[in-house]
């Protein structure tokens, strides 16, 4: 392959993007799964492309994968070209007013079964005025989420309020209720509700959230007896659901389990908190029809 002269061609953006997935992911193994194609392709491609650059981008090996200097410099640069191409495509549209292009969007875990369904609406109906958008959707923590949006990667996040961030702009969403809940299983599920005081609940294990919360959610959480955590609320249901312990859950994730007699709330008049979701954006990112179309449906809907 012949070393690069300052001409990017499709085959040198194919490799970028290869490159890309794989910082993103973490390493070669991982990336198999969002490129669809095997280790092997990945391991040629990332050698094409240093032979091409005339560097080494990354270490691999039994020791782990990790950038080099410059290639943790090329994955920078790597961004900036294809969030200009994006930019590129993205004007294009303007011009003809047509959708086409890709939106890129980060949620936090767990808000499919909200029931309003603002952002599944918002979805289906950029779809259907651009039926060749291409919809990226990332389930990664709110920290990331707000990164990603910051950094280009992504151009809409949907994230709780924990702290407002200046570089950014919020469109409020919803309002998700928590209750404390433990399952069929546990001790206090047959208790008469008149006879569990507050003050009782120190006495059981309970697994706490192990991720940034409101100072009125580590309120609810602070006379409670930490022995587990979990990175998000699906295995903060997974721990519930062994009844060994009892932990607050948006009531939309604990419907279902309501429902089928699998968990019951405690407490919950005192028990409970409210978390604002919203939209966030870059402010002064450039205009971006497949952007605009989209938050344009979630304010409507």
């Amino acid at each position: 392959m012949n070393k690069f002269q300052g001409q990017v061609s499709d085959a040198d953006l194919r490799i970028l993007r290869i490159f890309k997935t794989v910082v993103e992911c973490g390493g070669f193994s991982a990336a198999e799964v969002d490129l669809n194609i095997s280790r092997a392709a990945i391991s040629i491609a990332i050698s094409d492309l240093e032979v091409r650059l005339g560097f080494r981008l990354c270490q691999r090996g039994r020791s782990g994968f990790s950038l080099t200097n410059e290639g943790s410099q090329v994955y920078d640069y790597t961004l900036q070209l294809l969030s200009s191409l994006e930019d590129f495509r993205t004007h294009i549209n303007a011009l003809h007013q047509h959708l086409k292009g890709e939106l890129n969007i980060g949620i936090t875990d767990n808000l499919v079964t909200l029931p309003h369904t603002r952002i599944t609406r918002a979805l289906a109906a950029l779809k259907d005025k651009g039926p060749q958008v291409t919809i990226n959707i990332r389930m990664i923590p709110p920290t990331e989420v707000e990164r990603g949006v910051l950094d280009g990667r992504l151009h809409v996040g949907i994230v709780p309020d924990l702290k407002i961030l200046s570089g950014l702009e919020y469109r409020p969403l919803y309002e998700e209720r928590s209750f404390l809940y433990c399952s069929d299983t546990h001790p206090l599920f047959h208790e008469d509700e008149k006879k569990i005081r507050k003050a009782d609940l120190k006495d059981f294990d309970a697994v706490l959230p192990a991720y940034a919360q409101t100072p009125d959610t580590k309120a609810q959480h602070q006379p409670l007896t930490s022995s587990a955590t979990a990175t998000d609320r699906e295995g903060i249901s997974f721990l519930i659901l062994t009844g060994r312990y009892i932990g607050f859950l948006p009531d939309h994730v604990a419907a279902s389990w309501v429902r089928d007699g699998r968990m019951r709330a405690i407490l919950p008049n005192e028990c409970h908190y409210i978390t604002q979701f919203s939209a966030i954006t870059r402010k002064g990112a450039r205009a971006n029809l497949v952007l605009e179309t989209f938050i344009e449906q979630l304010d409507n809907t």
